[in-house]
């Protein structure tokens, strides 16, 4: 009732901070013809490099004051650095040839900036009204012509003679959706093509007056594609230029992020799904089956069982009767783990929840991430009770001791890891660097908000009465006699990660390429429906390899319970790797170390989410069978 209580207080809270916040993107802003529009630039991103770049690190043109705009902690984590822009847009007025800036000759730190970008493949990131910038690409699917986004523009091209050109001239078109009675619009695009040209101009440069040759509004003159491109050397004069481009759309504003969250392989993601998850029911129903018809048919056995005969004559489970609750070895850890898994868990299901009601669109950028961490957080008050309510039962008395081993250990392990990927980033010079002003909010957060509520939820876990086990443990252990092969412990722990690994590897794909090809992952309820399944597959392979261990007399069942169905964890981690040498380009170190230094954060998370739930089914399961036989 207690914990109740308290966690009553957490989610009001919460609550009162939802109502409070403002998600970006969800209230429509309406123009009038003529009304200004703020473009902001956003980072160099690169899925070659990793690494992400401040826009203004290379010789773009710049306003005459750079004005930050306020990020959330998950857009700082995420490295966006989002600012104003010299560009001038005004609704539904078009501009043909604007001039932007001029650099009368390209120095060599300026073409080496503009060049090393270029072979990384970095891409320019913009937003407009909160629509990220795309390229718009046309697919054929099914005999119709889809249209699909690419976000961000590239630099430049590497030309056929091996020449770097350099994207000086952007078309911009954005999509207007127009009220008829009130004549106000909504943006409902933000589409770009980029061209590298080199201007020409008669006589000498004017500023005030940019009278291009190459471009003219007067003359009808418009930049192509076959118009001689910018070359990005050292001593080159470049003129930036950009057209906007106005086009009236059919595009409701709350559908207009429909384009961007289109998937390219959906007949296949969706065939995958289906298959996977028919696959798992089918396994689960199997197994349910068989393990309900073996234990009826113990159970009945070992409660017919009337003469001392045939009770010394009894094989199986029943024989560890009288250890099967003795507490394992580092009970104290294993209760740690288990309270970090019930933190995790915690945090997982009420994103998905959130998600799944649209709290987390794309319009929200880093609002995942923001969303995750603060979650974390507040399921410290989870960890801290499970964790201490388990070492209760193991009748363990530095409770103390284990509520801060539950505090520090798990996000000790992945600040460390940050960190450490932190400074090899800032030793980049990126703008993924996460600023010294965020670590002391990270650990803000972490001492001054999780800690407390870590031992708020120990303190009612260990006053909340232990249960009490359905047998008796003796004084002497018993002797567990030779296993057979199968049953090593090594062995059987990883047969048991591949069921759970088989249920979530086809959205890990999606995932993947969402977390290091930049693409927008959106399908909160398919994950939720993998989920689902992941957790009745991680429960179901946990209690038939522990009813096999237990027929095996051997009692040692809670640390192997929690290996299990955790070992998918190290299939995870493999088809990182796997993932990483087929569909990744990275080639330098601190890319790489970044990769497996977060995807180790990942798979550890993985490992204590799965464990603790096959530990749990697994509890519950020797509860209940030890509960339905007579023990004399």
């Amino acid at each position: 009732m207690a914990l109740r209580r308290a966690a009553l207080v957490v989610l009001l809270c919460l609550s009162a901070c939802c109502q409070a916040f403002y998600l970006p993107g969800v209230a429509p802003q309406d123009y009038a013809k003529g009304d200004k529009l703020f473009l902001k630039v956003n980072k160099l991103s690169s899925t070659k490099t990793q690494l992400p770049y401040e826009y203004y690190s290379i010789p773009y043109c710049r306003p005459s004051k750079i004005v930050p705009n306020a990020e959330n902690l998950g857009e700082v984590l995420r490295g966006d650095r989002i600012e104003n822009s010299p560009y001038e847009i005004e609704i539904r007025v078009d501009q043909q040839c604007k001039f932007l800036c001029r650099i009368p000759a390209l120095s060599s730190t300026q073409a080496e900036a503009f060049g090393s970008k270029l072979e990384d493949e970095y891409r320019v990131n913009m937003i407009l009204d909160n629509l990220p910038v795309a390229i718009p690409q046309i697919r054929d699917d099914s005999g119709s012509n889809v249209k699909r986004y690419e976000r961000g523009f590239p630099i430049g091209r590497i030309e056929d003679d091996g020449k770097l050109s350099l994207h000086n001239h952007l078309r911009f078109t954005i999509l207007y959706h127009r009220d008829i009675e009130t004549d106000l619009s909504r943006i409902v695009g933000f589409e770009v093509k980029p061209f590298s040209i080199q201007h020409k101009y008669d006589g000498t440069w004017n500023e005030d007056k940019a009278d291009l040759s190459t471009c003219n509004p007067g003359s009808m003159k418009y930049v192509s594609d076959k118009d001689d491109p910018q070359e990005m050397k050292e001593g080159k004069e470049v003129i930036f230029t950009y057209d906007v481009v106005y086009e009236p759309s059919q595009i409701r504003w709350a559908s207009r992020w429909d384009t961007y969250l289109l998937m390219t392989d959906d007949q296949i993601h969706w065939f995958s799904i289906i298959n996977s998850l028919m696959i798992v029911l089918f396994l689960s129903g199997m197994v349910a089956m068989i393990m309900m018809r073996t234990l009826h048919r113990d159970i009945s056995n070992y409660n017919q069982l009337e003469t001392v005969e045939e009770a010394q004559e009894e094989t199986g489970w029943k024989l560890v009767h009288g250890d099967v609750f003795r507490p394992p070895t580092n009970a104290a850890l294993l209760s740690v783990y288990v309270g970090t898994g019930m933190q995790l868990i915690g945090m997982g299901v009420v994103t998905m929840v959130f998600a799944v009601l649209g709290f987390l669109s794309p319009a929200n950028r880093g609002g995942l991430m923001t969303a995750m961490l603060l979650l974390f957080v507040f399921m410290g008050i989870f960890g801290g009770y499970y964790s201490a309510r388990l070492y209760k039962i193991f009748k363990g008395e530095q409770w103390k001791k284990t509520t801060l081993k539950t505090a520090l250990y798990f996000p000790g392990v992945c600040f460390c890891i940050f960190f450490s990927l932190n400074m090899l980033v800032w030793g980049q010079k990126s703008s993924g660097a996460v600023p010294f002003g965020t670590l002391f909010a990270l650990c803000f957060l972490w001492f001054g908000i999780s800690v407390p509520l870590v031992f708020v939820g120990s303190y009612f876990g260990y006053k909340s009465p232990a249960l009490e086990d359905p047998v008796r443990t003796n004084k002497i252990p018993r002797q567990i006699p030779e296993q057979p092969w199968y049953m090593n412990p090594v062995f059987s722990i990883l047969i048991g990660g591949i069921l759970p690994f088989g249920a979530v590897f086809i959205e890990l794909f999606f995932i993947l390429t969402s977390m290091w090809l930049h693409q927008f992952y959106y399908l909160f309820g398919f994950l939720c429906l993998v989920f689902v399944i992941l957790i009745i597959t991680c429960a179901e392979i946990t209690i038939v390899l522990c009813y096999f261990q237990l027929c095996s007399e051997d009692y040692r069942w809670w640390w192997r319970a929690y290996f299990t169905s955790g070992s998918s964890a190290a299939y995870l981690f493999l088809y990182s790797m796997f993932y990483f040498w087929t569909k990744l380009d990275i080639t330098r170190y601190v890319p790489m170390a970044m990769y497996f230094g977060y995807m180790a954060i990942v798979s550890y998370s993985f490992f204590c989410m799965t464990g603790t739930i096959g530990f749990f089914a697994c509890w519950l399961f020797v509860r209940q069978i030890y509960a339905a036989v007579k023990i004399d």
